[in-house]
């Protein structure tokens, strides 16, 4: 069996987004939906389109760069207000 990094799409009301693909990427969304049919992450066909938030979210929850940036930030933020007040 394949193990794909998305699990089971979690069902959350969304925000629109529009953006635009190359074609490839489209393709390799669709096979990778495909894909995650025939092994069990999903009990009904996943249009593309909802593989993308899952799979942005995946990559930002694996970025150790961008999680350290983070709690840099929040630490920033909470100093400035812990100076002020």
């Amino acid at each position: 069996m394949t193990k794909l990094k998305l699990g089971p799409l979690e069902d959350d009301k969304p925000v629109k987004l529009t953006i635009e693909l190359p074609a490839v990427v489209y393709r390799d969304l669709k096979a990778y939906a495909e894909i995650l049919m025939r092994s069990g992450g999903a009990t009904t066909p996943t249009e593309p389109a909802k593989l993308v938030a899952p799979m942005i979210e995946r990559f930002m929850a694996t970025d150790r760069a961008f999680a350290k940036a983070r709690r840099n930030a929040a630490q920033s933020a909470l100093g400035s207000v812990e100076r002020s007040g």
